[in-house]
């Protein structure tokens, strides 16, 4: 973590631009020495990894990364309720620039997964406690976060960011008006979690890294808070995406993918075991092992397999086989086999899969996929009309993400201008 934790430094203070003389000048440090810092050659102590959270305006992940690797001994600290209170005010208040690049905060993500993690203590088979119902105030805005889901799901994340705020800063302010106490408290950390989980995956799609990394940091304090293992596994397998999505980062992300499971063990329904297992198959198939990858590909069929419950999370709404057997597919085809990438997201399709209708923003990405899939296998017709799927779904949604998906579709379609399909998908623009 250590190593880790420097080269996440190094990365954040160059993308700040700031220039090394006006930094070290900033930090309170010479220069040389926050070199040495950086090189491995003097102690990454508190006071100068809370230097770099102050001039680049980090939210003190780097003082959070520190800790959880327990060089400082406090790991717990930062932990306590008034503390993660105090953050997520921070957070929804916006005041801080986001400065940080994917690799630093993805080293964050883990070190916040592993405090969560941590706060939460052993998990244990206890059962699964009825969620209190409480005042028809917190039944409103439960309904409100679920309209949001269904918002990023059919329009993309653009107008999810600053709702899904909105909805955070009033659970926080309800939090903070002292007018409930025990399971209603709780609930209401358990909503501020889903809250900060959807502020940063809307962010995270809108390729704003170091603003996602921060909201799902605020998910997971809240979720310690609440006591409540399945509201953060739920945000730890968003998290996760960021983390496999960074290159280089894949261990991350399957390691914070073993926390979530290991911390619901006795509390998941089989509908988010599957859920998990899916994540924890695309994240090993971003570090080639194909065996564990089809393994827990097996073990999320199995868990489908067991039927709904009447305990599933109602945010568990879009795990089935389709969504399983399209990450299937993108596991097949980052693992070079296009052939098996192909049956699947047909598989995908042939269970009822609604991506045009209910997921679009998803089904873009998936398609383009598809459509890679195809070409990798000379089929350019079948790749042009996926491709042609793929464009009509991304026109009507609003992420960054899967422009990006689609924009790396077309790169690698442009060795193909001789075939006229091919030209004239191109030529659309």
């Amino acid at each position: 973590m250590s190593d880790q934790l420097r080269d996440g430094m190094r990365q954040a203070r160059r993308a700040s631009g700031i220039v090394w003389a006006r930094f070290a000048r900033q930090a309170g440090f010479g220069e040389a020495y926050l070199r040495n810092v950086e090189n491995g050659n003097r102690s990454l102590t508190p006071a100068v990894v809370a230097a770099y959270d102050r001039v680049l305006g980090t939210g003190g992940s780097f003082t959070t990364a520190l800790n959880a690797s327990g060089s400082t001994g406090s790991a717990e600290a930062v932990w306590e309720q008034p503390r993660s209170l105090a953050v997520l005010t921070d957070l929804v208040k916006g005041g801080r620039v986001d400065r940080r690049g994917f690799l630093s905060a993805a080293a964050a993500l883990s070190a916040s997964a592993s405090s969560w993690s941590k706060a939460l203590g052993p998990a244990r088979p206890n059962g699964t406690a009825a969620v209190p119902h409480g005042p028809a105030l917190l039944s409103h805005i439960d309904d409100r976060l679920g309209c949001l889901r269904r918002l990023d799901d059919e329009l993309g994340s653009g107008e999810v960011y600053q709702l899904a705020r909105s909805e955070l800063s009033l659970i926080i302010k309800l939090i903070e008006s002292g007018r409930y106490n025990g399971v209603t408290v709780d609930r209401l950390h358990s909503m501020a979690c889903e809250a900060a989980r959807q502020v940063a995956w809307a962010a995270f799609d809108q390729d704003r890294p170091g603003v996602a990394q921060r909201f799902f940091d605020g998910a997971f304090r809240a979720s310690a808070e609440a006591g409540d293992p399945i509201s953060g596994a739920y945000a730890a397998s968003f998290a996760a995406i960021q983390c496999y999505s960074t290159p280089g980062q894949a261990d991350q992300a399957v390691a914070l993918l073993e926390a979530a499971q290991d911390q619901v063990r006795w509390k998941a329904t089989p509908r988010m075991r599957a859920m998990l297992a899916a994540r924890t198959a695309r994240a090993l198939s971003k570090t080639g092992a194909k065996k564990e990858c089809a393994h827990q590909l097996h073990l999320a069929r199995t868990a489908l397999d067991q039927g709904p419950h009447d305990d599933d999370p109602e945010v568990l709404y879009w795990v089935g086989y389709g969504e399983i057997e399209m990450i299937a597919g993108s596991a097949a085809l980052y693992l070079g086999d296009p052939a098996e990438a192909v049956r699947r997201f047909e598989s995908a399709m042939a269970a009822s899969y609604p991506g045009d209708e209910e997921y679009p923003r998803s089904h873009a990405i998936y398609l383009a996929r598809a459509a890679e899939a195809h070409l990798e296998m000379h089929d350019l017709d079948a790749a042009v009309a996926t491709a042609h799927h793929a464009a009509r779904c991304l026109g009507s949604v609003d992420s960054a993400r899967s422009a990006s998906e689609l924009k790396g579709l077309r790169e690698k379609l442009r060795a193909h201008t001789s075939h006229t399909a091919v030209r004239e998908f191109l030529q659309v623009g």
